[in-house]
């Protein structure tokens, strides 16, 4: 899972495409690279090995909530509903064989006391739905309490994590507050080291 740090060639970010909250995209240029940035949110970053193409999605939720805003109508940032999508938009540009997915999870932070357990109910969420479809993941990096900026090349398969520091999870917060409808204010995480990982 953890390929080490130091050890290994520079991550080439190439052409950028951001994935918000409810996004979902796919490609398969050499050069592009979907990137992130998670508190309690989950991503999943989802290739078909064959044919070097991929994808992220970014979800807040595993499920809809009656305190919830539900600014996006039925959107991805539900987790069922952003699991599948990515996951068909990814074969349907692929092999369309499951069998070729390589799957990896990011995110599902406690940055906030005010968002409780969202971010553990993702992961928790995301292993479970997983399991019953027949996925294994390839690797994975969530929990703790800090944000995480997420970096993946859909060509390549290569992700890198950096954990954020204490101002930027305030930030993710209160966007993410915004949406599940607290009325709390944000508490600042403690600073994480802003470690870069590559997965």
């Amino acid at each position: 899972m953890l390929q080490g740090r130091g050890a290994t060639p520079a991550f080439d970010r190439g052409v950028v495409t951001t994935i918000h909250q409810g996004d979902c995209m796919v490609g398969g240029e050499e050069d592009l690279t979907f990137s992130t940035i998670l508190g309690s949110c989950v991503s999943a970053c989802i290739r078909d090995v064959a044919v070097n193409v991929g994808g992220m999605n970014h979800f807040l939720l595993a499920e809809p909530s009656g305190s919830a805003r539900d600014r996006y109508g039925a959107s991805a940032r539900y987790g069922a509903f952003a699991m599948e999508q990515l996951i068909n938009k990814v074969l349907s540009r692929g092999t369309g064989r499951k069998t070729n997915l390589e799957i990896k999870i990011f995110g599902g932070g406690l940055i906030n006391s005010a968002l409780t357990d969202i971010g553990a109910k993702n992961i928790e969420f995301v292993h479970e739905f997983l399991r019953e479809e027949g996925y294994e993941l390839a690797g994975e990096d969530v929990g703790g309490s800090f944000a995480r900026r997420v970096m993946f090349k859909p060509y390549s398969g290569r992700a890198f994590v950096k954990r954020l520091d204490s101002v930027a999870a305030s930030n993710v917060a209160r966007e993410e507050l915004s949406i599940v409808g607290s009325r709390r204010a944000p508490r600042p995480a403690p600073s994480a080291a802003p470690d870069i990982e590559l997965f």
